[in-house]
């Protein structure tokens, strides 16, 4: 099967690193491909247009339709201007708290001006500049160079500089972030100590590819550098949380409608918070249907290949992981899913057990969950999860799928307000599925901790419970993380709810800790980040069964790597908890939590 393979398809790049002149031709010709598929881009051809009718417009009414549109456009923008320019001048110079005053890019003036800048930005590339001038950029220009920065770079005496270069500069950055607070560079422990058991514990030693690993973990601690420590960064993805946490609130007055006030007001979990999850399957799925989803993950994965160089299936999983739960994204790739390999399938499962979906972000963030620390954790996790299953399980074989041959599987429903119905309803199993676990796995939990706390009785220890004992195992753990030592317990029970109960419980109980005090903003934050991941027991059944019912043929191999991904993609969200460690700020830290709990109608009282 492997002869039948082009050499281009050979799992990444990495492993051409010696290859001889002609294979690394035909490997770079390949690696290129995945350009293609931006020909099928549903926005850029007007697919989704095609869907919706068979008839195309004629030619005038799609002219004037557009100048109608447009016309409309400039005139709100006019008066949107105007109307800022009024305020600014008169209301604004009295009371300077006001909305619209000054150019407030999160919410005001300036929000607009960014949406139109990037609408107009993506038209006039799309539309213009790619069609006459980018892919002659690219075939004559971008494309020779590419190809002799990968010829040049992959020789060894290039990498090992390029190595070295890069540890000159995080330990520069290391002294200027951590001179003021050295005891941060204890949250490097953990870090190190899980690359090295991933080469202890490697299924192949000889076959890791350290450049994909090194790429991968640099990507992930320079996202947490621009979304936790650069002020603009920061900015954004608070920003973003915010708008992401109203948008997900709009889901609260369906349930209000539907269940009534008193179990809204009173937040009952199951009535005010999982009916929000109807709410955001409903929207995803209309983007499903439009394309929209396809496109956003097909440019992830695109960027994560030509960056780490990892085939595109995983690849495209792991971007689709930071929007999509781990049932869902591997349905993007479903008909390829029987032709991966066996590392191919461990990245997969490792990409959803180290990452949430945004379905469930809405009942995280009523526990008082930062929006932005779940988004930024989310967005680390897309490169780390693929350098970190390559060092735990390199690629061995020869891949089957390549770049210009995959097609992302389109939505099955005939039309927008099917999508939109089936979208809720699709929210049902998951809802249920949420509370049969936690009802289950809680009613276990305390089970085993009545067993365990009988024994201790018996000689006197009625403290001691099965939570207490596995709590224990990870205060070594929180340590490494950077968390201080007075709340490694605390955060040690956290993180051993998440692993054996799931990480709902794990939120609630961390925002009762935050609220009550009883740890600090900096160990809250590391905990957010430790614990943003559907690594539980639960979840390993849900993502074998899910994968099995797509491919049959491969549940054999499917099981037989799910456990190590299970640990792994615990292993991500630990080294994201690390990085954040280092990045956290206590005061800021602290002014966050208490926006968010005065948000939330509750009083925060960390320092």
């Amino acid at each position: 099967m492997a002869n039948k393979t082009a050499p281009g398809t050979i799992n990444n790049s990495y492993e051409l690193d010696h290859s001889d002149p002609e294979t690394a031709k035909e490997y770079n010709k390949t690696d290129f491909q995945l350009e293609t598929l931006h020909e099928h881009d549903p926005l850029e051809n007007g697919e989704i247009i095609a869907k919706k009718s068979k008839e195309p417009l004629p030619k005038w009414i799609k002219i004037c339709i557009h100048l109608v549109t447009q016309g409309l456009i400039i005139a709100y923008f006019v008066y949107a201007t105007y109307h800022y320019h009024d305020l600014n001048t008169y209301d604004c110079t009295w009371d300077g708290t006001l909305p619209l005053c000054g150019i407030r890019f999160c919410t005001g003036y300036g929000m607009l001006l960014l949406l139109l800048g990037f609408i107009y930005f993506g038209l006039f590339y799309y539309q213009i500049f790619k069609p006459k001038l980018g892919r002659m950029l690219h075939r004559n220009y971008l494309h020779p160079a590419s190809i002799k920065w990968h010829k040049f770079s992959r020789t060894r005496v290039v990498s090992a500089v390029m190595i070295v270069i890069l540890f000159v500069l995080l330990a520069i950055y290391l002294y200027f972030e951590t001179r003021n607070e050295p005891r941060k560079l204890v949250s490097l422990v953990a870090p190190c100590f899980f690359i090295l058991c991933g080469w202890i514990f490697s299924t192949k030693r000889s076959e890791i590819k350290w450049r994909i690993v090194i790429t991968g973990i640099t990507c992930q601690f320079l996202l947490g550098v621009f979304c936790i420590r650069w002020d603009v960064g920061r900015s954004i993805f608070e920003c973003l949380g915010n708008k992401v946490a109203t948008f997900l609130d709009y889901g609260v007055d369906g349930a209000r409608f539907v269940f009534g006030d008193l179990l809204i007001d009173n937040n009952v979990f199951a009535f005010a918070i999982l009916p929000v999850i109807f709410f955001f399957s409903f929207f995803i799925n209309v983007l499903y249907y439009l394309g929209t989803m396809q496109w956003v993950v097909i440019k992830l994965g695109w960027i994560l290949q030509a960056i780490l160089g990892t085939t595109v299936c995983e690849s495209v999983t792991a971007a689709a992981n930071i929007f999509l739960g781990m049932s869902e994204s591997p349905m993007l790739i479903r008909p390829y899913i029987n032709k991966l390999t066996k590392s191919e399938i461990h990245s997969i499962m490792v990409s959803g057990f180290a990452t949430v979906s945004g379905t469930v972000l809405a009942a995280y963030l009523s526990f008082g969950a930062s929006p932005a620390h779940l988004i930024t954790s989310s967005v680390m996790a897309a490169p780390a999860t693929l350098a970190i299953s390559k060092l735990y399980m390199p690629e061995t074989e020869v891949s089957q799928t390549s770049s210009d041959t995959i097609q992302l599987e389109k939505s099955e429903d005939s039309s927008l307000l099917d999508a939109a119905s089936s979208g809720a309803s699709n929210a049902v199993p998951i809802v249920l599925g949420i509370i049969a676990n936690i009802v289950a796995f809680v009613a276990f939990i305390a089970f085993l901790n009545g067993v365990v706390s009988w024994f201790g009785f018996l000689v006197g220890h009625e403290e001691i419970d099965f939570e207490w004992i596995f709590s224990k195992i990870f205060i070594p753990l929180a340590w490494s993380m950077g968390v201080p030592w007075e709340d490694c317990d605390i955060i040690a029970k956290v993180i051993a709810t998440k692993t054996i109960i799931n990480e709902f419980v794990a939120y609630e109980r961390l925002g009762q800790y935050i609220e009550n005090g009883d740890i600090t903003a900096r160990s809250a934050g590391i905990a957010t980040f430790a614990i943003c991941g559907f690594a539980n027991p639960s979840s390993l059944g849900i993502l074998i069964g899910s994968l099995s019912a797509m491919a049959p043929k491969r549940r054999s191999t499917i099981t037989s790597v799910a456990v190590r991904a299970f640990v792994v993609g615990s292993i991500v969200c630990f080294i994201s908890a690390s990085f954040a460690g280092i990045l956290i700020q206590e005061e800021e830290e602290s002014y966050n939590y208490r926006q968010i709990f005065e948000k939330l109608g509750r009083r925060n009282q960390t320092i």
